[in-house]
């Protein structure tokens, strides 16, 4: 995804599901556009964050 639509999901109030690499279940707790970075949290421990680049996650589309 690209760091504009990772701020989108950041400032819904829905629950937009989102996976790191495809794989881990994340949350996104920031979004720096200019580096295109984010701060996430893995799985449900809110001590497992990391800094990863946004083309690491993948909008989980509703069916």
């Amino acid at each position: 995804m690209d760091a504009n639509r990772a701020k989108q999901i950041l400032e819904m109030k829905d629950t937009v599901p989102v996976r790191l690499d495809g794989e881990q279940s994340v949350w996104i707790e920031s979004v720096d556009v200019a580096n295109s970075m984010a701060t996430v949290q893995v799985g449900t421990n809110p001590l497992n964050t990391q800094t990863v680049a946004v083309d690491r996650l993948i909008e989980e589309k509703k069916h």
